[in-house]
């Protein structure tokens, strides 16, 4: 090569690392919570996915031992399995949910812990009268 042509790859290289090197805006917080929300959203998908391949084992499964049975052949007893585990509906919360077990009585005075209330306070009677010991 002559001497031009390197001089000019070398300046178109230049520019290309000085264009990969240049940095992103910071990410923003609406940014950053749709990204966790979409993140939430895939898993999910997967749960789903998941529990219908189960469930379309499960009813294949089923359709070979009656298909064996019908034939007048034994079939064989199905191996133990555990359950298929139905994910439910999506739900994202930001904020984290407050177990009930971790909930306070509300008749003690207590400040209730960080999280969403999803579900009314445990009850009204004091916790020396529910566990039966003097206060």
């Amino acid at each position: 090569m002559n001497r031009p042509v390197r001089i000019a790859a070398l300046l178109a290289l230049g520019a290309y690392a000085a264009l990969a090197s240049a940095t992103l805006p910071p990410v923003t917080p609406e940014a950053k919570a749709k990204a966790a929300e979409a993140a939430a959203k895939a898993a999910w998908t997967d749960k789903v996915g998941a529990y219908q391949t189960c469930l379309a084992m499960d009813r294949t499964a089923e359709a070979y031992r009656r298909d064996m049975k019908a034939a007048g052949k034994d079939a064989p007893a199905p191996a133990p399995t555990p359950a298929c585990a139905d994910p439910g509906p999506f739900v994202y919360n930001a904020t984290p949910i407050t177990p009930a077990s971790s909930k306070p009585l509300e008749a003690s005075g207590a400040h209730s812990p960080p999280g969403q209330a999803i579900t009314p306070p445990s009850t009204n009677v004091p916790a020396a009268e529910t566990t039966g010991t003097k206060k």
